[in-house]
C-alpha cells in the first residue's frame, strides 16, 4: 500500500519500510472533517498523521517527496510537517477509498480548522493515490 524508502531508520532493511493496510492501521491514527475544494460538503477522514509516520521512521530532517499512482509527486519540507497537520487517509466517511475515489491513500489536511491549511501550497501538496514517499537529504 505504501513504500518509504531514503534516509529512514526503515524496518524492511536499509533505507526502505513497506506498510500494508493492517500496518498502517497499527499506527496512531487520528480523524478530522472537513470540506474540501474536490468534493462536495463536509467528509469524514481518518488515517496516519503524516508527523507520526515520520516520527515512526526516525525521519528527523530533509524533504519529503510524495508521489501518487499516476507519478504526480511534491516535496514536502520536514520542517513544515507538524502534528495537526497532514494525514495520509485511508479511510472516508469510514470507507476504504479506492483508487478511483481518490484513495487508496489521500494526503489530506483539516483545510476547514484554520486559515494555514487553505492555499494554494498545500492545496498542491494535498496528494491522492499516494504509493510512495521518498525522504531526500
Amino acid at each position: 500500500m505504501l513504500t518509504v524508502t531514503g534516509r529512514i531508520a526503515g524496518s524492511d532493511g536499509p533505507g526502505v519500510a513497506r506498510f500494508d493496510a493492517a500496518m498502517l492501521a497499527a499506527l496512531p491514527r487520528r480523524s478530522f472533517a472537513t470540506s474540501t475544494i474536490w468534493t462536495e460538503g463536509v467528509q469524514s477522514f481518518s488515517g496516519v498523521e503524516l508527523r507520526s509516520l515520520i516520527d515512526h521512521l526516525g525521519v528527523t530532517g530533509g524533504t519529503l517527496k510524495i508521489t501518487a499512482v499516476n507519478d504526480y509527486s511534491v516535496q514536502i519540507p520536514v520542517s513544515e510537517v507538524v502534528a495537526g497537520g497532514a494525514l495520509l487517509a485511508d479511510l472516508r466517511d469510514g470507507k476504504p477509498m479506492k483508487v478511483r475515489d481518490k484513495g487508496p491513500l489521500w494526503l489530506v489536511y483539516p483545510y476547514d480548522s484554520a486559515p494555514e491549511f487553505r492555499n494554494e501550497i498545500v492545496y498542491s501538496r494535498s496528494v491522492w493515490q499516494v504509493d510512495r514517499i521518498e525522504v531526500l537529504p
